[in-house]
This record gives structure tokens, C-alpha cells and sequence, in this order.
């Protein structure tokens, strides 16, 4: 492919040759060989996906482990290849039932959540923050999109919306990752470390929405050692986030082509524990 080609003329590596491994919304990624060597090159042909390259950058400034960036351009990362590494292997399904795995994970979420605290509160105002679609507009959009429009939740939910909006705002936030599973998972063969890789969706958030996306992929015996290892987490932000977290993942599912299967299940929360959760986080208010 031509994209592949003029990012590699622009690091000066001769390509020997390359298998595509994704190509989907303006992302490209590539195995490429040279000169007997192995490397993944990623390419953005899309600005809002740019903003990868310098969360790499920002990653490794706070010393939080990444997989190792052998060289970039203005488009494009070219990343060592976890398929020859003789120190780590990709994730695999199995890593979501094995609790000396999670714990691993907790270590590396542990760690972008305290390093990031004082970057996002300096610098981060402008990052990508998935708070920002919790709005009375895309509400109305999701009730149109659904035919929820009749449904109490929602009513209850518009009614406190001003009082959960502040405290909202007011959530301290943190770098989260906001992309938890395993296909983005890096482990030590000898099980010493374990890390999150591909950030385009890093951004800034309250750290509970991390706790909450890694937990929903997790065993519960897998999910309790997460816990364990990572420590406390703040009551309020649970319940903001089981309140908000609905509504941003419905707007999201609702912006597809098609709705996805697993969207449907927060429909069906509408006429079951979306109302508990709304009075829970209203009594903390």
C-alpha cells in the first residue's frame, strides 16, 4: 500500500516486505520486514488520530512503560514487533481468568492514574475526555434513536441532570486509557509486567471509568486480584460513573452504522436498575 510505502521512504527503511494487519477508519498497520528484521508500522491518515503519536511521547516522558518506539514521522509510528520479542508476548483471551495477570495490569493503571493526576491538571484541558458526551442534547438523541422517549429513567435522569452535571465536572481527573482488553495487552513471558498498548483513546478522565472498563472484561476471581493489587477506589466516582457511563456508552453505540449487541443490554437497564442508579448518585450529591 502507498501510505505504507512513503511513511517508510520517510524514516529511510527499505521494506523487504509487509502484511497488513488492520486497515480500518483512516488507521493502517503493518508487519514490515528489513533487512531480516521485524517491526509494526502504524499509520494515521487522520488528525483526530494523530494525537497517538504524541501520547506516546507523553507516556514515556511520565516513565510509564509503552512498547518500545523505534522511530516516528508527523503520521506514523514504527513499533517494535511483540511477535519476536524474546521478553514479552501479546495478551490472549485466557489473560482476562488469570489473576497474576490482572494484578500486572493493576500495577500499569495504577501508575498512569497517579502519574497523571498533575499532567491533566497542567496540561490537560484541552484532551480528549469522554465526560464530555454526557449532555442533555445526546440524551434527546439517544431517547429519538432508541424510541426510549416514554421511558421513567430518563425523565428522573433530565430532572437531576443540572446537580450530576456539576459534580461531574468536578471529578478530579487523571490520564485514563478508556480502551481495556486484551487484544491491547502486552505481558512478560516471565509474568514480571504487564502493560496497555494502542492510545488513541487515551485521554483525561476520573479513574474510575478505567477501574469500570477493565472489571467488565475480567473473571471475578481475575477482577477481585485487579482490585487487590490496584487499592481503593473513590464510592462517589462509582456512582457518578454508573449513571454516566450509560449514557455515554448508549450515544457512542448510537452514532454506528448499526446498534451493537452489547449496547443493547444498557437499553434494557432503562426499565430495570438505571432508576436505583440515578437515586443512589442523587443521594451522594
Amino acid at each position: 500500500m502507498s501510505v505504507i510505502h512513503d511513511e517508510l521512504n520517510k524514516l529511510g527503511i527499505v521494506c523487504d516486505r509487509f502484511s497488513i494487519l488492520q486497515d480500518k477508519d483512516g488507521v493502517t498497520v503493518a508487519r514490515i520486514v528489513s533487512n531480516e528484521k521485524s517491526y509494526v508500522i502504524k499509520c494515521f491518515q487522520k488528525e483526530e488520530h494523530k494525537r497517538e503519536l504524541e501520547n506516546y511521547r507523553l507516556l514515556a516522558s511520565l516513565g510509564i512503560p509503552t512498547i518500545r518506539v523505534i522511530a516516528s514521522t508527523d503520521s506514523a509510528l514504527l513499533l517494535e514487533n511483540i511477535t519476536c520479542s524474546s521478553t514479552y508476548r501479546l495478551g490472549i483471551e485466557e489473560d482476562m481468568f488469570d489473576s497474576s495477570v490482572t494484578r500486572l495490569i493493576a500495577v500499569w493503571y495504577k501508575q498512569l492514574h497517579s502519574q497523571g493526576y498533575s499532567y491533566v491538571s497542567q496540561h490537560g484541558e484541552s484532551m480528549y475526555d469522554e465526560a464530555d458526551f454526557f449532555t442533555l442534547e445526546n440524551i434527546v438523541s439517544i431517547k429519538e434513536k432508541t424510541g426510549t422517549q416514554d421511558a421513567p429513567a430518563w425523565v428522573l435522569l433530565e430532572q437531576n441532570y443540572a446537580a450530576i452535571n456539576e459534580r461531574l465536572r468536578k471529578a478530579r481527573r487523571t490520564l485514563t486509557y478508556n480502551d481495556f482488553y486484551y487484544t491491547n495487552m502486552v505481558v512478560a513471558k516471565d509474568k514480571s509486567s504487564a502493560l496497555m498498548f494502542d492510545y488513541n483513546l487515551l485521554g483525561r478522565g476520573y479513574a474510575y471509568t478505567d477501574v469500570r472498563n477493565v472489571l467488565s472484561s475480567l473473571s471475578a476471581e481475575a477482577g477481585k486480584a485487579f482490585l487487590d493489587k490496584y487499592g481503593e477506589f473513590d464510592p462517589v466516582e462509582k456512582a457518578l460513573d454508573d449513571v454516566v457511563s450509560v449514557v455515554v456508552a448508549l450515544y457512542l453505540a448510537c452514532q454506528r452504522d448499526e446498534f451493537p449487541w452489547w449496547a443493547q443490554a444498557l437499553l434494557d437497564e432503562l426499565d430495570t436498575t438505571f432508576i436505583e442508579k440515578i437515586e443512589c448518585l442523587q443521594s451522594m450529591l
